[in-house]
């Protein structure tokens, strides 16, 4: 993983050099991850920013609290690795203003999710200096997955379709939404401690499955993102797992839903999960090289529109180290699919207070159209 984060590091500061761009400051934590290999202790939530500062010439630098530096310095491959501590005069702002100079031309942050009390600090001390976006520049370099980015992502299926597999062997009639939670947390956890070791980078990676189950059950399936609560499974209740936030691996995330019914299911709940469906299946049918994205939202909108249901969701997501990356399948979205790209693919439908429809899979690019990440049953699905 090392090895193939120095890799980006070297084409990120390639075309850096050919963009003219000298310092860049990263401080979202999965760029970070994605080219210093390093993630995954109290950050900026606590006031205590992580950076990484690269220039196009020079060797980049890692700034990390004192007390994480330890950690820090066994997880990364770059060398230097400054301090600060959080009180006195060896400030993260000293930090930072060592590795950008006195006088920079221009400072490129990632202007979307640079923490303000670090963009504060930066307008503050560098008044007058541009600060300009490096986003594109590194967005482009992680829009296409290598073969080792691909690989990991299909252990993360793995662990994800071993979640979705617990999830599914706890449902009954009676049985409450935390014990689903549970059930899923304890089968991926499982399954993730099987692809590590405890040598070298791999003791930092931990297998725990986290994040707040997103889970919604009977006339509750229409509210998107709801939690797992005490409620009790009823007959014919829909339900409703999304893993979005749960299902990675080494970083690497995936996309993953799906909908369950409760001993049986009634017919309008299953016209509306059919027609999820087919709308996803619509999309991933039309995903091929040199179609733009939002050519495959479209095939999925046509089928909403087909079955007398309108949806304000994307169709999907471009999936990697973030949640979110580029493009995104949905309307205005022009950007050309290639291979390597990697989705989270959806079919959803709400209505409002009564069901709802959801399927989603993570898959990637193909040179001739694509392959599933995640695999589970793309049907109507009963409790077992």
């Amino acid at each position: 993983m090392l090895d193939q984060a120095k890799q980006r590091t070297a084409e990120l500061q390639r075309r850096m050099k050919d963009a003219g761009i000298q310092k860049a400051v990263f401080t979202d934590e999965s760029s970070m991850a994605y080219l210093a290999g390093f993630w995954g202790y109290l950050g900026i939530e606590f006031g205590r920013p992580s950076m990484l500062v690269v220039d196009a010439d020079d060797a980049p630098i890692v700034i990390t609290p004192l007390m994480e530096s330890e950690m820090v310095a066994e997880m990364t491959w770059v060398e230097d690795v400054r301090t600060w501590e959080d009180i006195g005069e060896r400030t993260w702002g000293r930090a930072l203003a060592g590795a950008l100079g006195d006088n920079p031309s221009a400072i490129y942050i990632e202007r979307n999710s640079i923490p303000a009390i670090v963009r504060n600090h930066l307008d503050d001390r560098y008044p007058g200096v541009p600060l300009l976006d490096i986003s594109p520049v590194l967005g482009g370099i992680r829009m296409i997955k290598t073969p080792f980015e691909i690989e990991v992502m299909k252990q993360a299926g793995q662990i994800a379709g071993a979640m979705m597999e617990a999830a599914h062997n706890s449902l009954s009639e009676g049985a409450r939404e935390y014990e689903s939670a549970i059930a899923v947390i304890e089968a991926g956890s499982r399954k993730a401690a099987g692809f590590l070791t405890d040598k070298g980078w791999d003791r930092f990676v931990s297998p725990m499955i986290h994040n707040l189950q997103i889970l919604q059950s009977g006339k509750d399936a229409s509210m998107v993102h709801r939690r797992a609560s005490v409620r009790a499974y009823e007959r014919l209740d829909p339900v409703y797992f999304c893993f979005c936030n749960m299902a990675q691996f080494k970083q690497y995330k995936l996309g993953f839903d799906r909908m369950f019914h409760i001993g049986d299911v009634r017919d309008e709940d299953r016209r509306v999960q059919q027609a999820a469906i087919d709308a996803q299946q619509a999309a991933l049918a039309a995903i091929r090289p040199g179609v733009p994205a939002e050519d495959v939202a479209a095939a999925a909108n046509e089928v909403y529109r087909s079955r007398g249901y309108e949806t304000g969701y994307r169709t999907g997501r471009s999936i990697g180290v973030a949640y979110l990356e580029a493009p995104e399948l949905k309307s205005g979205d022009k950007t050309v699919l290639q291979p390597g790209m990697t989705f989270a693919v959806d079919g959803g439908i709400s209505v409002d207070g009564i069901t709802a429809g959801r399927i989603g899979d993570s898959i990637v690019v193909t040179e001739t159209g694509f392959d599933y990440i995640t695999q589970y049953p793309r049907e109507i699905l009963l409790s077992k």
